[in-house]
């Protein structure tokens, strides 16, 4: 029987990966079978050289997506350099803090460009791509877009991301939909508190931290390697009837 979390032959995009969730998910998926396209403003050396080490290939591609000027760079180099393009993992985003009644036009707009709309031209781009593939029987792709317990809770003093990521929420949905008959699964991820750098002014706030850990039935922050067995699921194979879906891994956050 072929093993369906089998990602041998597939190339990725995995936005972000040079740190954090982003790197975590690129390993993941190259440990499970699939070269790797870095994409980021910084040099993902770390995680090409790991994705390397892994028997994999990995490219950067470089890329500013604060704006979607490289979007469709992005699928273009990929395909160039790896040979294809099969999964797209959205998880490039940033966050800003501030009181909501102190919150700037311009953090507003870095956030939602980022987080939103940047994420919405690159499935677009890569689903173009993707259909292709699909009409000319070769398959069509994967596509998992990075969400957030904001995607579900409000927060606070962080409207932007917040706004942002419910709007990850829906329009994965709205992906799913249209998508589903051209061969293309559109789910997300929603990662519950996970130890990274747009979590460290939380993870170094004594009293936000300690509230944060009592919150969570697994009693500890997350890990970005805690997402990897998600990414490869709806990634694979596995997740071919897996459709719309917000899959949180929170250590029981949600369920609390």
């Amino acid at each position: 029987m072929t093993n369906p979390f089998d990602l041998s032959g597939k190339v990725a995009i995995v936005t972000g990966a040079n740190t954090g969730i982003g790197q975590g998910i690129a390993l993941a998926l190259a440990a499970a079978g699939a070269d790797i396209a870095a994409v980021g403003r910084s040099a993902a050396t770390e995680t090409v050289g790991q994705v390397r080490a892994l028997g994999r290939k990995a490219e950067i591609v470089s890329a500013d997506l604060s704006t979607i000027e490289p979007v469709q760079r992005v699928v273009d180099e990929t395909v160039e350099k790896l040979g294809g393009l099969h999964i797209l993992v959205n998880n490039a985003g940033i966050i800003r803090r501030a009181d909501s009644v102190d919150f700037t036009e311009e953090d507003w707009d870095a956030v939602m460009d980022t987080n939103l709309k940047s994420v919405f031209f690159l499935c677009q781009a890569a689903a173009r791509h993707m259909i292709k593939q699909f009409e000319n029987g070769g398959g069509g792709g994967k596509i998992i877009n990075i969400a957030s317990m904001l995607t579900f809770q409000g927060g606070i003093r962080v409207p932007s991301y917040t706004a942002s990521k419910s709007g990850v929420g829906g329009l994965t949905k709205l992906l799913a939909n249209e998508w589903a008959s051209k061969g293309i699964t559109v789910n997300a991820i929603a990662p519950g508190y996970i130890a990274t750098n747009n979590t460290d002014a939380l993870q170094k706030d004594e009293t936000r931290n300690r509230q944060i850990l009592e919150r969570i039935p697994a009693g500890r922050w997350g890990d970005p390697a805690d997402l990897g067995g998600a990414a490869v699921f709806l990634a694979s194979s596995a997740s071919d009837y897996v459709q719309g879906h917000v899959l949180a891994v929170d250590g029981g956050w949600l369920a609390r």
